[in-house]
């Protein structure tokens, strides 16, 4: 086994803010192209490799290149059985993995197709996986998909939708001396934002796994001027939804809860900004289920949104999987250890062998 901690902070040292991940791409690409067994192929900064070897089924592994910007922690370093900063565990400790395999695997019993893309963590239309679909979508061809997101070296199965609506509220301007004279819009966000918290939550089991929806106010603006009476706020929500609604119940599930705080026909807006559909759990295909049984551990739902929904969306079946703990993703203390990465590299090498 290739000594997985220290590829990890190479491919960290390696900046790759979406949007400039060219380095790494390069960086992957030379990696794979040492291997007489793969198809190598590159679209933009994305890498596409893949085994031919007729099997009667082909698995996708996939990991996007690209991390958030960094802190103070831009710099990898290597501390014992540990690697810390920026992208350990989101996801180069998951990418280290794949290469690896890629690399040491020649004659799977499945054939392989490992993805490398561009530009997850920004918004899903400028996905690398998008830009792989639309100019060739056969390189994403496959029977089941794995996406090596961090989960703690366990599975995570599908994942929940997400949502984000603008509410604008209307008033009349006043003079604070006086503010009888108008309507305060700001002080109209109070109903809102206590119906808002005071949500208890709706939790759905699917096939055991259990999805905790989530709606969380991430904006408010409003105000004119420190002696008048604002006329307009807007409030903007993200809802995390579970894979058993589409977008359309979803959105009926808000205005349920929330448009007896608003007044639509005198002016207040409602304003659908973004939505994208989870994707259920799915694990009853063959190679999910051999992925189960050879992490050792009940499945858990996925409760953020991740590319597996592009993947169900496109009908292949996919479940999330890979080193390091998805609660450091993002965070200022990211890291990964060298036993989750070798327990994801030997459950993934169990599942292709």
């Amino acid at each position: 086994m290739a000594d997985l901690l220290t590829a990890t902070r190479d491919l960290m040292a390696v900046p790759s803010l979406s949007g400039d991940e060219r380095a790494l791409a390069d960086r992957v690409e030379a990696t794979l192209r040492t291997c007489a067994w793969l198809e190598v192929v590159r679209v933009g900064d994305n890498v596409v490799a893949r085994t031919s070897l007729r099997r009667p089924q082909r698995l996708v592994l996939a990991g996007h290149l690209d991390t958030v910007p960094p802190g103070a922690n831009a710099t990898p370093r290597l501390d014992g059985d540990t690697v810390w900063g920026v992208g350990a565990s989101d996801m180069k400790g998951g990418l280290a993995v794949m290469l690896d395999l890629a690399s040491s695997t020649p004659d799977p019993a499945v054939d392989v197709t490992w993805c490398f893309y561009a530009r997850e963590e920004v918004g899903r239309d400028e996905s690398g996986l998008l830009e792989l679909w639309q100019a060739r979508p056969d390189l994403l061809e496959g029977d089941a998909a794995v996406l090596g997101e961090p989960t703690g070296a366990e599975v995570e199965a599908g994942c929940q939708g997400t949502m984000r609506v603008r509410l604008g509220l209307r008033g009349v301007r006043g003079h604070t001396a006086r503010p009888f004279t108008g309507r305060n819009a700001i002080h109209r966000l109070a109903p809102l934002l206590q119906r808002v918290a005071g949500w208890e939550g709706r939790r759905v089991v699917l096939d055991g796994c259990t999805y905790a929806e989530q709606l969380q106010a991430v904006a408010v603006e409003g105000g004119v001027a420190a002696n008048v009476v604002p006329d307009r706020a807007s409030l903007t929500l993200n809802h995390r939804y579970a894979p058993d609604r589409r977008k359309a119940e979803a959105e009926a599930f808000l205005h349920e809860l929330l448009d007896a705080a608003l007044d639509l026909a005198g002016g207040d807006s409602w304003e659908l900004l973004d939505a994208g559909d989870g994707a259920p759990p799915a694990l009853e295909h063959p190679l999910l289920e051999a992925l189960v049984e050879h992490s050792g551990a009940a499945p858990k739902a996925k409760v953020g949104w991740t590319d597996v929904a592009f993947f169900w969306a496109h009908g292949i079946p996919a479940a999330n999987f890979g080193p390091g703990d998805p609660l450091l993703a993002h965070h200022p203390d990211e890291h990964v250890s060298a036993a989750s990465l070798e327990r994801a590299r030997a459950v993934l090498l169990g599942v292709i062998t």
